[in-house]
């Protein structure tokens, strides 16, 4: 069942490029999407606030690093301090790190290069509104493409991030094992934070919704904001 009522606003910042595969995605599952430019905006109106991948501001100084001062972020902040749910995929990710919404920061692929394709995912936790539509320990296929996507943490925040059950994906090979692309800290590929309404995670769920693109995992992960789906 699609829900209708599920109200989306996707944030694009100069050079975000992804935001009409994200648009696209939730209208899949029959959400009321809009575009939103990095201008200040009210988001209460909203259920739910994706920050996109892309490049935003080019990538420039590191990855989300200018992004976090633009207008929108004011409101994107006040939004999930006041309960909202945000997801940052990739390049959004990045932001949030930036902005201090979810803990640690981002560096180079361990191996420097860009990394584009597919890749497994292992489901750590799904006790959110993230991933509830998938099982823990759930292997799924979504792509991956970076080339700042190397997770760190200090072994002290690490644990906590562990203890609070923080970690909602790691990457692995097609049964489950371990296989990391990047050099992230326990092979990590996506978190939330504590309270467990601002997600983020590398990998691009918006380009698997539809097996035809070679894997439709993304969906399930989406559905999960859905009231109804």
């Amino acid at each position: 069942m699609k829900n209708k009522s599920l109200k989306v606003a996707v944030i694009v910042f100069p050079g975000t490029n992804c935001e009409y595969d994200t648009k696209y995605a939730f209208e899949k599952i029959g959400a009321d999407v809009q575009l939103i430019w990095h201008q200040k905006e009210e988001l209460v109106k909203f259920d739910l606030v994706v920050l996109p991948g892309g490049f935003s501001y080019g990538d420039y100084l590191r990855s989300g690093a200018i992004s976090k001062f633009s207008p929108i972020m004011k409101s994107v902040i006040d939004y999930a301090n006041s309960g909202g749910n945000v997801l940052g995929i990739c390049n959004g990710f990045q932001i949030l790190l930036e902005t201090n919404l979810l803990p640690g920061a981002m560096k180079k692929n361990q191996n420097v290069h860009f990394v584009s394709k597919y890749h497994h995912l292992k489901v750590v936790n799904n006790d959110n509104s993230f991933l509830n539509k998938l099982e823990k320990d759930d292997i799924i296929n979504i792509p991956i493409a970076h080339g700042e996507g190397n997770y760190y943490l200090d072994s002290e925040n690490l644990q906590k991030l562990i203890e609070n059950e923080q970690i909602l994906l790691t990457y692995c090979d097609k049964n489950g094992k371990n296989l990391n692309p990047n050099g992230s800290v326990n092979a990590i590929a996506g978190i939330c934070n504590v309270n467990k309404n601002v997600f983020g995670l590398m990998p691009h769920p918006e380009r698997a919704i539809e097996d035809i693109l070679g894997s439709s995992d993304g969906k399930a992960m989406i559905e999960g904001f859905s009231k109804s789906a």
